[in-house]
C-alpha cells in the first residue's frame, strides 16, 4: 500500500467537485445566503475562504471522495443490488447519503449540525439543482455533501464573528490554569 499525501487527497476532492459541476463560489453563495442575517457587513470573499478552509480538513475530503464514488459507480450499474437501486434513485429512507454528509459537519458545532438541516430540507442553490437533476447524473450523495461543506463553512464563520465581538482570547488568562 502506498501512503496518499494530503496534497493528493484535496486535488482529488477539487477535481471531483469540478467534474460534478460544483464550484467554490456556488457553495460559497450558500454559505452567505446562511450567515448574510446575522453578519450584515459579511463579505462573500470571506465566504470563499472559509469553504475552502473546511475543504481542507481529512473527515470532509474523505466523505466527498466516498460519496461521489459511489454516485458515479450508480451511474455506471457497478453497484449491486438493492443498493444500485437505492442510490440511483435517491430513495427518500435511505438515509445513507445524509449519514455521510452529517457526520463530517460535527466538528463546526450545532450551528453547523442544524445549517445542514436547513438546507437538506430547503435545498438552496446548487444543492437544489442537484437534487432535482433528473435522467442525468447521479447525484444522491453529492447534493448532501455539498450542503454539509456549506453548512461547515456557515458554523466556521459564525463562531468567528462571535470571536471577533468578544476580542481577541487573552493568552495569559489561559495560561494561568496550565
Amino acid at each position: 500500500m502506498r501512503k496518499v499525501l494530503n496534497k493528493e487527497i484535496k486535488m482529488a476532492v477539487m477535481q471531483k467537485l469540478k467534474d460534478r459541476g460544483v464550484t467554490i463560489a456556488a457553495i460559497a453563495d450558500i454559505v452567505y445566503q446562511m450567515q448574510k442575517p446575522y453578519a450584515p457587513n459579511l463579505k462573500l470573499e470571506a465566504c470563499v475562504e472559509s469553504v475552502l478552509a473546511v475543504l481542507k480538513k481529512r473527515e470532509i475530503q474523505h466523505a466527498i471522495l466516498v460519496g461521489i464514488e459511489l454516485d458515479i459507480l450508480a451511474e455506471k450499474d457497478m453497484l449491486s443490488e438493492p443498493l444500485l437501486s437505492l442510490v440511483r434513485s435517491d430513495e427518500g429512507l435511505f438515509g445513507c447519503d445524509e449519514t455521510l454528509a452529517l457526520g463530517s459537519v460535527f466538528g463546526y458545532g450545532s450551528i453547523a449540525v442544524t445549517t445542514f438541516g436547513h438546507l437538506d430540507k430547503h435545498k438552496i442553490g446548487i444543492i437544489k439543482q442537484l437534487d432535482t437533476t433528473k435522467n442525468g447524473p447521479v447525484n444522491t450523495f453529492i447534493d448532501d455533501l455539498v450542503a454539509s461543506i456549506a453548512a461547515a463553512a456557515s458554523g466556521r464563520i459564525a463562531h468567528r464573528l462571535r470571536d471577533e465581538e468578544e476580542g481577541e482570547e487573552d493568552d495569559e488568562d489561559i495560561n494561568a490554569y496550565l
